[in-house]
């Protein structure tokens, strides 16, 4: 069963979605192949401590975080990746390494790279490592209201 926050925003927003099921998996990469979505049409949540804040960047499952460009985009030069232990309480009811890009749905900021922006629909964890959710991109800028900006 997906997240309950997560089925809680699609139950009671008017966005289409729909829910892809697949064997447990526990990489994007590895995700991405066995629901035959392709890598740049998955989208991967990464965390990252800005300053003394954290936020969602969402890129492809086919890239990688660029800290230098997401540094260009916040202004600062203090930017890392966020260890698991850092934010895992954030994520109550997501299975570890499965939280959606819904970023803001978690208190979060969400910086999405612009390939993912280009792209129709984008597909993406439901909060296990078994359960997927595929919906439009406008869709999901809608519910998330992101910002798009290069950062991989």
């Amino acid at each position: 069963m997906i997240a309950a926050k997560v089925r809680s925003l699609l139950d009671r927003s008017d966005v289409d979605y729909s829910i892809i099921h697949h064997r447990p998996t526990f990489t994007a990469h590895e995700t991405a192949e066995s629901a035959h979505v392709k890598g740049r049409d998955f989208a991967k949540p990464v965390i990252v401590k800005i300053d003394n804040w954290m936020a969602m960047v969402v890129i492809p499952a086919s890239k990688q975080v660029s800290l230098e460009e997401l540094e260009e985009v916040v202004g600062t030069h203090n930017v890392r990746l966020a260890k698991e232990y850092e934010f895992a309480s954030l994520f109550p009811d997501c299975e570890a390494g499965a939280m959606p890009p819904l970023g803001n749905l978690y208190g979060l900021d969400v910086y999405v790279d612009p390939s993912l922006a280009m792209e129709d629909e984008i597909v993406f964890n439901g909060g296990t490592h078994t359960e997927l959710i595929r919906m439009s991109f406008d869709d999901f800028a809608a519910l998330t209201h992101p910002k798009v900006a290069i950062v991989a």
